[in-house]
Parts: C-alpha cells; sequence; structure tokens
C-alpha cells in the first residue's frame, strides 16, 4: 500500500559561497520564503526549505499542498521522489512513485514523435519492449497521426504538450506527484485535458500535489496541507485549509 512518512525532516538548500551580508540574506529570504541560514565555512549560505517537518500520508488519501513560493511545497514533492536527500531525519516512501515536474523531460527536438515516445516513456521507467508494445495507444491519444513521424522541433507548444501529456499518464502510478506551477503552460493545458486527467489521478493510490490554483486542489484533492516557512501550519478538509489560508493572506496584504 502507498504511504510517506517523514519523521523530523530537515533539507537544507546550498545556495552560493560569498560574504553573507544582511542585506543580500534578507533579500534572499524575502524572495524564497525560507530562512536563511549560515553553513559551515566562510561565505557558505543556505535556505531551510523544510524544518523538522513530521507528516504521514496514506493510500487513498488525495493532498493538496498549500502556502506562498519557497514555502516549501516543491521540496517536499522532491524529497517524495528522491531528487533532493534530507539533511536531517528520516524519510520512508512505499510504493512506486511517478512524479510530473515537468512532462515535457527528457524529449528530443531532434527526434521524432515515436521516438519521444519511447525516450519520455523510458525515463518513466517502462521497459523499451513494454513501451513499445504501449506507444500505439499512446499515439493515438495525441491525436498527432503523421505528425508523430516529424521531429518534436516542428511542433507547435501545444501538439509537444500534448504529446508529453500522453506519454506520462500512460503509467498507473502508486504515488502521484504533481507540480502545477513547474512547466509552462502546464495549468492551461490541465483545462483541456480534465478527463484524462481525472482517470490517471483516480488510479493513483495516492496523491500529492502542489499547486497556486485553488480551484484545482479543490477538485482534485481532499485534504489541505498549508505549509510556512517549511514547517507545517495547518493540515484539514481542503476548502477549510484554503479558505484559512485565504484569509491571512487577505489580512497580511
Amino acid at each position: 500500500m502507498a504511504s510517506v512518512l517523514f519523521e523530523d525532516v530537515v533539507v537544507d538548500i546550498p545556495i552560493f559561497d560569498a560574504s553573507s551580508r544582511s542585506l543580500k540574506n534578507n533579500v534572499l529570504a524575502a524572495a524564497t520564503g525560507g530562512q536563511i541560514r549560515p553553513r559551515e565555512g566562510r561565505g557558505k549560505v543556505s535556505i531551510r526549505a523544510i524544518d523538522r517537518m513530521s507528516l504521514q500520508f496514506d493510500h487513498g488519501e488525495r493532498i493538496g499542498l498549500i502556502g506562498h513560493n519557497g514555502a516549501g511545497k516543491s521540496t517536499i514533492l522532491r524529497v517524495i521522489s528522491g531528487i533532493y536527500e534530507p539533511t536531517g531525519g528520516r524519510v520512508s516512501v512505499e510504493g512506486d512513485v511517478a512524479a510530473m515536474f515537468d512532462i515535457g523531460f527528457g524529449m528530443d527536438p531532434e527526434a521524432t514523435g515515436w521516438e519521444n515516445i519511447t525516450l519520455r516513456g523510458m525515463l518513466l521507467g517502462y521497459s523499451r519492449r513494454e513501451i513499445e508494445r504501449r506507444a500505439p495507444q499512446i499515439a493515438a491519444e495525441t491525436g498527432l497521426g503523421e505528425f508523430l513521424d516529424m521531429p518534436l522541433r516542428t511542433y507547435s507548444a501545444g501538439m509537444a504538450t500534448r504529446l508529453a501529456f500522453a506519454v506520462s499518464t500512460s503509467i498507473r502510478p502508486e504515488i502521484l506527484l504533481i507540480d502545477e506551477g513547474i512547466g509552462a503552460g502546464d495549468a492551461a493545458f490541465i483545462e483541456q485535458a480534465q478527463q484524462r486527467l481525472r482517470t490517471f489521478i483516480g488510479e493513483a493510490g495516492l496523491l500529492v500535489m502542489a499547486s497556486h490554483s485553488n480551484s484545482l486542489l479543490r477538485e482534485w484533492c481532499r485534504t489541505g496541507l498549508w505549509l510556512e516557512h517549511g514547517r507545517i501550519r495547518m493540515r484539514g478538509a481542503i476548502s477549510e485549509v484554503i479558505s484559512a489560508y485565504e484569509a491571512h493572506v487577505a489580512a497580511s496584504a
């Protein structure tokens, strides 16, 4: 069964090696929302993206991550996916993970649509034999027809997104991670692919989604996690958490 467990997890992200001046630190803190911390050695600075966080996500949950830029939403997703190693604490992830951070990652502009189906599929964990078996169905779902015989560089942005989306949503993950803010145009395309995405998300054992679109979070998620400066400020029903966050933002304006 899919599950995620954080126990006192800390993630420090190094920023640069330079003189640590207070003005520079203040600017960075304002821009990232994280906590500026000096590191060992002169001029070494890091952002504490997650600060002693403990949480548990279980099979069947639909989690929406809420918070300002730099609150820790994308960092949580990257720790779950294994992209980031925690600086401290313990992380346990049970189940196969599929991360939709940039659905076009790994695609070659000089390769044809067919070749990119294979390339992207293998990056998602398919064997060559398996992705070649699935390729005709994926191709049909793109709606690109004979354009699949042409190089990706000849595609419009919308055509390339349709190709990447069809490959990415062909998997059946136990844990699905979506970061809607990463790929340019993703939010607009999601609006055009509601039914496909609804089926894809519905088949995942566990969904964790970060988004600045409260309407998307209300539609796809049942539980909200409000993050602030790398810590959990509130967890509860998605509508209640969004309402509390919106009231906080309005009061701070």
